[in-house]
């Protein structure tokens, strides 16, 4: 069994979706100890936990420490007002109360300045926790897309094999007409500083189109998640450059992977 099939086995291993004679097969190698099965393996995983979508951080203990502190310093400031011994007599009754007025009133300011440091602290909360759902749903739609492409019995597994630029690079494409695909990528060079890779989809003889840029990793492992490309004719090649980070309409470095359905 070449490289070629070890890979193509190990995606599908992956992501569940080899049928039991293949699913045999491959276990047998991995228990055999083969390496090149192991190691196809490892780099497929690891390119699909990357897809994972970043959550946001929480916030650091000190946002909460802050905000309480206010709160106690404002409910101090109250308690020292409440607290003021009476007037002794009624020659200074009108100082007294002058004295008390005016602790009220620093008290009702600082009330107010906590009150509006906790009304800020709640805005912004709710602005995260906003900003949170809609990275949420944002993912959870691109985990059902993904889930769609793997289960549906249309998609398409194509090899890119690696070219002069890198000839130890190997590539798999799982892709679907109507909801786009998956590429993983190994064996891959890292990119320069200011460059990364893109993925084109080219149908028939037509011009190159677009379909996302993509880093690898330290070992040269690296994956894209494809959106559905534009109606018109469905793509039968697939070919990675390297090019600038932000990406470029139209391919201008040297080409590193090619596949063909």
């Amino acid at each position: 069994m070449n490289r070629d099939e070890i890979a193509e086995l190990a995606a599908g291993y992956a992501l569940g979706t080899l049928e039991t004679e293949e699913r045999g097969q491959f276990e047998a190698l991995l228990a055999s100890g083969d390496t090149e099965a192991r190691a196809a393996l490892r780099e497929f995983e690891a390119a699909l936990v990357g897809l994972a979508a970043e959550r946001s951080a929480p916030p650091p203990p000190a946002v909460k420490a802050a905000l309480m502190a206010r709160i106690d310093a404002g409910e101090r400031s109250r308690a020292t007002v409440i607290q003021m011994p009476p007037p002794r007599s009624t020659s200074r009754r009108r100082s007294v109360w002058t004295v008390v007025a005016a602790g009220a009133i620093a008290a009702g300011i600082a009330a107010i300045a906590v009150g509006l440091a906790v009304s800020t602290v709640y805005d912004r909360r709710i602005e995260r926790l906003a900003r949170e759902e809609a990275q949420l749903k944002q993912e959870l739609a691109r985990q059902e897309s993904l889930v769609t492409i793997l289960r549906d019995p249309a998609t398409q597994m194509i090899a890119l094999s690696g070219l002069p630029a890198a000839p130890e690079a190997r590539g798999r494409m799982l892709w679907h007409a109507t909801a786009g695909g998956l590429l993983v990528a190994q064996g891959l060079p890292p990119a320069p500083e200011g460059k990364a890779y893109e993925l084109w989809a080219i149908a028939g003889k037509g011009a190159p189109v677009p379909a996302g840029v993509f880093t690898v990793d330290a070992k040269g492992v690296g994956s894209l998640r494809v959106s559905p490309l534009r109606a018109g004719e469905p793509p039968d090649t697939f070919a990675v450059t390297l090019e600038p980070a932000a990406g470029v309409p139209a391919p201008t470095g040297s080409m590193y992977l090619v596949g063909k359905l």
